[in-house]
């Protein structure tokens, strides 16, 4: 007797779809990665992280021909040039990946928590897996070679406390000094800044390969908008005489030969926008200070408006995939009536 298997739902179908396409973009930067990566340490990540964003597209392959649903276009070979000259050092590959590990994370756990079938569940608790191993082993070698970017430090507390008035949730006064900073307030601070600093390098390198004027323009508004961002963040740690640690700053080489397409730029532009949104919306969420809530919410408009502008760029080269439609109902019900 066939045990009888429930159709994917729309959670389902929309993370499989989203899955593709993310796997496929990173298995042509990966691609790319592996043929310039010098370190040897370093190599052995990227090569970890290719096989595996290839084992996931084989099944998410496997998922679409079973289910009989079309399998997204994606990225391929046609959106990566191997052959162009590096253009970017082997410590910012290995940023890059550890930072997509922690994309990732967040991602996986989204997808299992809106799987019902059981397929479905394990397919995401092994990508989860998958991902947090390539976290510990990019973080071991980062550490190692002192690349890994740790958080501010401060003092242990030495004792519990409750808060004991309600102008501990402003930070606006022109009467009194605002609070200290919190350890969850920093720890977001911290992390928005160091995505904020990938997504500059990630732009700027975007911009000095696309042969296109209107892409090169919108990836340098992006970059603009991250040095903000990273100015305002590292202000608030500053005025508190918390010193934000950074990262090298060697990360982009000198060649102007576009490794990738630019749909593949602007896609993964793109899902560095969402991600960002993500963070800023958690982040004013975990806050209390209400100078921190209102900064990420305005802040994140003016991301959501980038990213909308760069959508309608991809719309207007036909670059947008557009994900799994429902029915039109109206448009069902309102048709014709053929029959005499």
């Amino acid at each position: 007797m066939t045990e009888y298997q429930a159709k994917l739902t729309s959670s389902e179908i929309a993370s499989i779809w989203t899955s593709y396409m993310n796997d496929s973009m990173s298995k042509c930067v990966l691609g790319y990665f592996l043929k310039h990566v010098q370190d040897e340490e370093i190599k052995s990540i990227v090569q970890f992280s290719y096989d595996s964003s290839s084992t996931h597209l084989e099944k998410l392959t496997t998922i679409f021909q079973e289910e009989q649903i079309p399998i997204p276009t994606g990225f391929s070979d046609e959106d990566v040039n191997l052959n162009a000259p590096a253009l970017y050092t082997d410590p910012f590959m290995l940023t890059y990946i550890n930072h997509m590990a922690k994309v990732g994370l967040l991602g996986y756990g989204g997808f299992i928590s809106m799987s019902a079938r059981e397929d479905m569940r394990a397919y995401y608790r092994e990508g989860l897996n998958e991902t947090s191993e390539l976290y510990e082993r990019s973080a071991k070698v980062a550490l190692s070679k002192g690349l890994f970017v740790r958080a501010p430090s401060i003092p242990y507390p030495t004792q519990t406390d409750y808060v004991d008035a309600r102008k501990y949730l402003s930070g606006f006064s022109i009467f009194s000094k605002q609070r200290p900073l919190n350890a969850v307030e920093i720890s977001h601070l911290f992390m928005n800044i160091q995505t904020n600093i990938m997504g500059t390098k990630l732009a700027i390198s975007f911009a000095q390969t696309s042969p296109r004027e209107k892409i090169q323009k919108w990836m340098l508004r992006g970059r603009d908008i991250s040095k903000k961002h990273v100015d305002i963040f590292t202000k608030l740690l500053l005025e508190n005489d918390i010193q934000p640690p950074v990262s090298s700053d060697i990360a982009i080489t000198n060649s102007t030969t576009p490794p990738f397409s630019d749909k593949l730029t602007m896609f993964h532009m793109g899902f560095m926008s969402a991600a960002g949104s993500g963070n800023y919306a958690t982040a004013a969420a975990a806050s209390q200070r209400n100078d921190l809530i209102v900064n990420y919410e305005r802040l994140a408009m003016e991301i959501a408006q980038y990213a909308k502008d760069g959508a309608e760029l991809m719309i207007d080269y036909a670059w947008m995939e557009q994900p799994p439609p429902t029915m039109d109902k109206d448009q069902l019900t309102n048709k014709k009536d053929t029959m005499k």
